[in-house]
């Protein structure tokens, strides 16, 4: 027989141990492997070196704190059972099988409004026909039906062991120490209150730490503006492959990829044609850097030159603002990359791009972080800290950008 209680050497916590044979079979699908080729941050190793982690280790790493924080609620009194408890492992195991190479560029541009939890839950379902049935109550713990509704929190919610994995192992990895996260505390601080996750009073400076930790990851890292531009060039990118392939031009790409320029991707394909998922589950960084690296010498000129500016980081040149752009600036760009390269007002839109992006530090009123007082009140994390200005709280940061080539100044 297979030894199936590993134990694999994290660089965040230590030793993580499989805690049982189905997360040993899970974590061995071809399905899950191909997190290990998908990097968690994308294109953000264009600015930080070391992220170049992957979702593969995003996800051991939210089944090791899903795992603590079973064992905490339970040494409160709580009962949660063995069937329960490792739904809840399979559930956050498995919260990002959906995720394609840089997932959210792809969901901007080749695939048109497909997120990829719609996607994490096609691949659970066809996994639990796969495994016998073994992972219906996991399904239940994702998508937030199972009766114990506190179980899906931790799944996902905004505290949840999603997000206390990625700010951590983010931070580690980026380097940035300002999204440090003191995780060890808050789950010793979980508790339940009529099945809603709370957190002890003691834990509050903690939480107030966590969130002040994401809102300056999302700024320094997440949202940082050159990772900003090479994203959105990404999405040039695709879109403009996709564009030619679906007009017939002969294009290089791997047979996972050319399935996906060539026709129109919608969530009624996936649930439409089973042979869509099996595509996807095929798809990953590779697909597309391959297809890019040979994509710098292709015959369009659009597509030529947003490539060489991906892979060789000759990125363009971003401008951020608290306002929006004057269009007349924005016009004056487009004209300018039109004469300088011979291109089309429909082709310089390829180069001369302008949008905003916005962050909110915490959703008032939406899947509230909760604080339980000494003599059993619950109140709200915005109403409970004396540090946080809730009016900062229900406020998004909303900044906008230009993007276009360097030289055009």
């Amino acid at each position: 027989m297979v030894n199936k209680r590993k134990i694999l050497n994290d660089p965040v916590y230590g030793f993580i141990s499989i805690p049982d044979g189905l997360l040993f079979d899970l974590i061995g699908h071809p399905w899950f492997q191909r997190l290990r080729r998908i990097k968690q941050l994308g294109l953000t190793h264009l600015v930080y070196p070391g992220a170049l982690h992957t979702r593969f280790h995003h996800s051991l790493g939210a089944m090791y704190l899903m795992k603590r924080a079973i064992e905490e609620l339970r040494s409160k009194g709580h009962e949660i059972t063995k069937e329960e408890a490792l739904a809840s492992y399979v559930a956050i195991l498995l919260h990002d099988i959906g995720h394609g190479p840089y997932s959210h560029t792809l969901e901007h541009s080749i695939a048109d409004g497909v997120s990829h939890e719609y996607l994490s839950k096609l691949l659970m379902m066809r996994l639990n026909d796969e495994f016998g049935g073994k992972l219906t109550e996991a399904i239940q713990v994702f998508d937030g039906t199972h009766p114990k509704a506190f179980l899906h929190k931790l799944v996902s919610s905004q505290l949840d062991m999603d997000r206390l994995d990625y700010l951590k192992r983010d931070s580690f990895f980026s380097g940035v120490s300002e999204g440090t996260v003191n995780y060890e505390r808050i789950l010793n601080m979980l508790d339940v209150v009529d099945d809603n996750l709370v957190i002890e009073a003691k834990g509050i400076y903690s939480v107030e730490k966590f969130i002040m930790a994401r809102r300056l990851m999302y700024w320094q890292v997440y949202l940082h503006k050159t990772v900003l531009v090479a994203e959105h060039t990404l999405m040039h990118v695709l879109r403009r492959a996709k564009e030619l392939r679906m007009q017939g031009t002969a294009l290089f790409a791997t047979p996972a990829l050319d399935y996906f320029l060539k026709q129109h991707v919608t969530k009624e394909l996936f649930l439409q044609d089973e042979h869509a998922l099996t595509m996807f589950t095929l798809l990953d960084d590779f697909d597309i850097f391959t297809s890019m690296k040979v994509w710098t010498n292709h015959p369009d000129k659009v597509l030529r030159l947003l490539c060489q500016s991906v892979v060789n980081r000759r990125l363009f040149k971003i401008e951020m603002q608290s306002e929006p752009f004057d269009q007349q600036l924005i016009l004056e760009k487009h004209g300018r990359v039109m004469e300088k390269w011979g291109l089309t007002d429909k082709e310089a839109d390829n180069f001369v791009f302008s949008d905003s992006t916005s962050n909110y530090m915490y959703h008032l009123g939406s899947d509230n972080i909760n604080i339980l007082f000494k003599d059993g009140t619950v109140m709200d994390i915005a109403e409970a800290s004396d540090q946080l200005n809730i009016s900062l709280l229900a406020k998004p940061t909303t900044k906008y950008f230009l993007c276009y080539p360097k030289g055009l100044e």
